[in-house]
């Protein structure tokens, strides 16, 4: 597994197994508390043409686990750092710049798949920069409500690809989250695909063979 630094973001590549000079491009980010490893055991999953980059969070909160931003839920509610998620989203912006001159990708076909905290970010980074992202797909996650305002009015927001899939029985974010973005998306003219399972927080195998279905499309 070839290991490589940004100037950021730790990550693991997966080459595209049909060789390409400009591959399309899928980014993987990890959930709270777990690392670049995680959602990397699903890269052969991921179609041969695809370079695949699964990134490590930019915050150490313990061995072997990152996050893009701290969570507090000392009083039994998640409160989240509304700056270090900010900066997150431009990390991954930054990233995506700067992996190019490492591994050449095609700007034009470029994906975000997150779970949980990692497809947080993911959405976060595809609806406010559209001119990057040609797809996202958001496996039991959310939409922030700071993102609400700074989501693009560009034409480049209407042609996105979104998957959202979430569990009915997640304990942790609720099936109401995912509910409430898909309707706010689609209010937004946008035309999510949406998946429930009868799941908890997690990737089950029916969530990925969903997700690449619609990768595939």
């Amino acid at each position: 597994m070839p290991k490589a630094n940004s100037p950021k973001l730790h990550y693991l590549v997966r080459e595209p197994k049909i060789k390409s000079s400009t591959p399309p491009l899928i980014i993987m980010l990890h959930g709270v508390g777990s690392n670049e490893d995680d959602l990397f055991s699903l890269a052969n999953s991921i179609p041969d043409k695809f370079l695949v980059v699964s990134a490590r969070g930019p915050i150490t909160l313990g061995p072997g686990s990152y996050g893009w931003y701290h969570l507090d839920m000392s009083t039994g509610k998640i409160i989240y750092d509304k700056l270090e998620a900010e900066k997150a989203r431009t990390i991954i912006i930054q990233f995506l710049q700067d992996l190019k001159t490492e591994h050449p990708y095609d700007t034009s076909q470029v994906y975000l798949i997150g779970f949980s905290q990692g497809s947080i970010m993911s959405l976060s980074v595809a609806l406010t920069r559209p001119d990057l992202i040609i797809g996202v797909a958001v496996m039991s996650g959310r939409l922030l409500e700071e993102i609400k305002p700074q989501i693009s009015k560009g034409p480049a927001l209407s042609r996105m690809k979104i998957f959202i899939s979430h569990g009915t029985n997640d304990p942790v974010l609720n099936i109401s989250q995912a509910r409430s973005c898909v309707q706010f998306l689609k209010d937004n003219n946008l035309n999510p695909e949406y998946h429930e399972y009868p799941e908890q927080h997690t990737i089950s195998n029916a969530m990925l063979q969903d997700m690449l279905i619609w990768l595939n499309k």
